[in-house]
């Protein structure tokens, strides 16, 4: 059951940081954001499992930090 939760707060931050970008999710912030996360080197990037895991992690992060910033 929190498996299911934390993908379903990743798909809401996710999608609210896709709304924000204008969903150009080939544009200049989500090409940095993957360069910056993976790299650009297709041969040393992680599996595609692990970055799955990664984006997940990083979109329940968001979501923490944005709790925090409303306290």
């Amino acid at each position: 059951m929190r498996t299911l939760w934390r993908h379903f707060i990743a798909i809401i931050e996710l999608g609210r940081l896709a709304w924000k970008t204008g969903f150009r999710l080939r544009g200049p912030y989500w090409t940095w954001r993957n360069e910056t996360a993976f790299g650009h080197d297709p041969k040393r990037m992680p599996s595609a499992a692990a970055r799955r895991e990664a984006i997940v992690e990083y979109a329940n992060w968001v979501a923490a930090m944005r709790a925090l910033r409303r306290r």
